[in-house]
């Protein structure tokens, strides 16, 4: 039986040395596939296109990773610039949001991590904290700290122990998007995994997986993707 396809979001870098050439390139760190492949999917990378195009793209895939990255436009969620927030890059921001909207409507199983379950909230009516502290050690260092599940979550059943997790990040889910519920709390009360309510299998992480060594929750997302028909027709997406 062929393995669910997953894609993976990417970002573009303007200038990146490739080679002998100097060019704007596609990229998505490793971990990110090697992590869909080790819990028994396989991986394709989604570059950034059209809006419109978000549910055709995703009639291909069996489940999506909106993966890290940036701090998403305030604007987006109606909130004023802090100026801990970083430069805006409206390109991803537009792609990622219309492939989560098209991934609700259309059923297909979704794993946002990091920036990806910020991504998720907001593209769901909801808001972030521009900034806190103790979650990012800066500099690209990647920090552990412990993740509590709540009980009778999705994310509980995969993760039903505290479990220390790689974490970097300086924002956070303020209020919930519509359909979503908080499913993991770091110890001080910061919302650390989001879900939606119902059947349809759509989970955020704020930590980062792809850092780490449990496939646990990726297995969650290809166990999900399995069972989405190879057949889907998409749904519009207002």
């Amino acid at each position: 039986m062929p393995r669910p396809l997953i894609g993976i979001t990417t970002y573009v870098e303007p200038s990146t040395r490739f080679g002998v050439w100097d060019v704007s390139t596609v990229l998505s760190p490793t971990g990110y596939h090697r992590l869909v492949q080790a819990a028994g999917g396989a991986a394709v990378l989604l570059p950034p296109d059209a809006s419109e195009s978000a549910a055709e793209v995703l009639s291909r895939v069996d489940g999506l990773v909106v993966a890290g990255g940036p701090d998403l436009d305030p604007a987006r969620y109606g909130a004023r610039r802090d100026p801990r927030t970083g430069p805006a890059v409206p390109e991803r921001d537009e792609w990622e949001l219309a492939l989560i909207g098209a991934a609700v409507a259309n059923g297909v199983p979704l794993l946002g991590i990091c920036r990806g379950m910020q991504a998720l909230n907001v593209a769901l009516g909801g808001t972030l904290i521009q900034h806190i502290d103790g979650h990012s050690a800066g500099n690209g260092v990647v920090t552990q700290h412990p993740v509590r599940p709540v009980p009778g979550t999705r994310y509980a059943e995969l993760v039903p122990e505290e479990a220390e997790v790689p974490t970097y990040h300086h924002q956070a889910v303020d209020r919930l998007g519509r359909d979503l519920v908080v499913s993991a709390h770091a110890v001080d009360g910061t919302v650390e995994a989001i879900e939606m309510t119902g059947d349809q299998w759509v989970v955020g992480v704020q930590w980062h997986p792809e850092r780490g060594t449990d496939t646990r929750v990726m297995a969650g997302l290809v166990r999900a993707a399995s069972r989405v028909p190879a057949s889907r027709v998409p749904a519009p997406v207002g």
